[in-house]
Formats: C-alpha cells, structure tokens, sequence
C-alpha cells in the first residue's frame, strides 16, 4: 500500500501527520509513505529525520481574499495543484491524508480530482483555512476536538471524532513510577510542571522566574520543574542563579523537558501554552492545567482550544497580556488549595481524551480506501 501525507508550516501539522504515519506503518504490511512539504518549513528537516522520503512544491499561504497583493499566492496555488497531480499520478498512492498547513490543500485537491481516497485531521478547536476549504472534497474529517465539527457541517457524515494521534507513553505510564523517577516520592507534595514550548516564551519565563521568586520559597510543599527552552536558558540561568533560587530544593530549571511524558504523569498541575498537541497530551494524563494562549498563532487558535478545555472545568485560562507573577500565583494558589476544585479539574481533563486513537484512525482510513476500489 501506498500512502502520501500532506502537511506543513508548524510542528502542529507535521507531528500529527508522523504520529498517523506511525499509525499505518505498525498495521500494514511494506506500507509505502512519502510526504509532501515544502523546503522553507519544518517539515524539511522533521520529516527526514522521521526517515521518510519527501517531495517540495512551491506553494505560498492561502489568502482569505483576493486582491492585487495576493495574485502571485492565487497564480501559485493553481499551478502546485497541477503540480501535484503530476506527482500524483507518479506516485500512484492508494491514499493521501493531510494535516494542515496551507501545503496540505493543493495535495488534497489534486487527490480528489484524481478520485484517491482523500482524509484530513484537523488538531485544532476551530479548523484551519485549508481544512474548511477541503471539507467538501475529502473521504473523511478526523477531528481533535468533537466542537470543530460544527465548522464544518456540510460534511458532518464524513466527520469522526478521533483526538490527537500522540505518544503512547503518555497514557502508559503509572503516575507512582513516574514521580519516583523525578525524585518526589513524597505522595503529598504537589508537583508542578511549566513550560512554554521547545524554543521558549518570554512572558512565559518572566512570569515564572517572579513566581518563583514570591511564591515558591514559602510553599516548600510545592516543588516546580520550569523548562526555559533552550534559547532562553542562559538568560533565565543567570536571573534565576542571581535571585538565589537554587538553594531551594523544591525549584528546578531546565532547558527542555526532554522526558515530556515522565515529567506530565508526574505532575499534579501543568503551566504551558495551548497547542493542540500539547492539550491532548494533558487530556491522556488527566491533567489540570492553567493554559497561556498564544498570542502569535493564526486565527487565534490556542485561545480558542484553551477556551473548550476551561470552559469544560478542566484548565484555568490567562490570557498572554494578563500573565504577570501575581496573576500566576493566584491562578495556582486557587487550584493547589482547594483538592476538591484539582480532583474535579483532573477528572475534566481525562473527559477530552479519546482513549482508542489509533485504531479509530486506521480502521476508517481503510475503510475509505475499500470503499474507492
């Protein structure tokens, strides 16, 4: 079988894109994928590293309207779909899956013009331009979030409610063994866990180093792992050494959480910000979560899925230009000290997870792939 992924732009359409890889390559047989990116993106370095082949176009972002400045994006997104039917009928895929990213549409199209079985899976609350754009042309919708359903009603007999293909570590671990391994073996502290992406959030570790400051060192029973990234680290090093934070025991800075789902089990609260991924991984683990959108994602996506989950009981929401030390404290002094209000947060929390993932992801795809021969 021969399979071709369409994704690009952002880690939040490329993982998912890999994880689905993952997916058919565990269940079939010499299954064939190759991917479609382009080579000024992520997509250009994670999806080699993956050991999967991969092929560009050039393809710019889709535009909401058209106007003289946006020409040259229309010009360009009619001719990567011939130029994808020519890779196409090449390739001859029995399937083509997309996942996001203005890369994913002309692939997608091309497909579908082709008669190839076509699926989408959109990650996020509210889908993305080249999703909706696609709704009327693909097989099947997989959906992260069972709400986005209702963007794309003209396609709801094709839409199923999957969640995020992640990980499976992240729901494997046993939550004793995980805090033995980072060291909190006593059962009654509350563990903390923050982190504002692999490069790194300014605000994010401005709020936390004064969070630290001010609060941590009169709660000795609350212990907090911050992640800086690793651009950040050496300037969150040097204000974190000089505040004399590294005398307390229960205050830890790193560059990077490099063992996510040891360190997520663990933890009694996370503080992050609010990708589709990352949100998932909190719902396989069943954890609360005060959640700092993004401000600097498209279509305001991160407000919008931090929003579902607090709007469910499962994270407390602030928004970016609103995080401050103070705010932070509050926010997780009212979550720590009421154990009634952190049970009932966890428990939201593991309502969002879609436990069986994988085998809802395989068994439609092949579903549709039947149903085309």
């Amino acid at each position: 079988m021969k399979v071709v992924m369409a994704c690009g732009g952002t880690a939040g359409h490329i993982n998912p894109a890999l994880s689905i890889a993952s997916i058919l390559k565990k269940n079939i047989e010499n299954c064939e994928i190759e991917f479609v990116g382009t080579k000024d993106r992520l997509e250009s370095t994670l999806v080699p590293k993956a050991d999967y082949p991969i092929h560009f176009i050039e393809i710019y972002g889709l535009k909401r309207s058209l106007s003289l400045k946006n020409i040259k994006t229309a010009w360009k997104t009619i001719t990567s779909v011939a130029a994808c039917k020519k890779l196409l009928r090449r390739i001859k895929p029995d399937l083509v899956v997309g996942t996001g990213g203005y890369v994913c549409f002309p692939v997608c199209y091309a497909a579908a013009s082709l008669h190839i079985p076509v699926a989408l899976h959109e990650a996020n609350a509210e889908p993305g331009f080249a999703v909706k754009m696609l709704k009327n042309r693909a097989d099947l919708i997989f959906v992260n979030f069972e709400d986005a359903g209702k963007f794309l009603k003209s396609s709801k007999s094709r839409i199923v409610h999957s969640g995020m293909p992640i990980d499976c570590r992240f729901d494997e671990i046993d939550r004793k063994d995980a805090r033995v391994k980072v060291r909190l073996s006593d059962a009654e502290k509350i563990s903390i866990l923050s982190f504002g992406g692999s490069l790194g959030a300014a605000h994010i570790n401005n709020a936390v180093l004064g969070f630290m400051k001010n609060y941590l060192p009169e709660h000795p029973d609350v212990s907090l792992t911050h992640a800086s990234g690793g651009k950040s680290y050496a300037e969150m090093k040097k204000l974190f050494d000089e505040a004399g934070l590294g005398k307390y025991p229960n205050i830890s800075l790193v560059d990077y959480i490099y063992d996510m789902p040891v360190r997520m089990v663990a933890a009694d609260l996370v503080i992050c910000r609010s990708g589709a991924s990352t949100l998932s991984e909190l719902a396989a683990t069943s954890k609360p979560s005060i959640l700092i959108p993004s401000p600097n994602v498209t279509n305001n996506q991160q407000y919008k899925n931090a929003k579902l989950l607090a709007d469910m009981g499962a994270a407390v929401l602030i928004d970016d230009d609103k995080l401050t030390p103070d705010s932070l404290a509050a926010a997780v002094d009212g979550i720590i000290s009421d154990r009634e209000k952190l049970a009932a947060m966890q428990t939201a929390a593991g309502k969002f997870a879609v436990k069986d993932t994988e085998s809802i992801i395989f068994e439609n795809l092949m579903s549709i792939v039947k149903n085309k021969k």
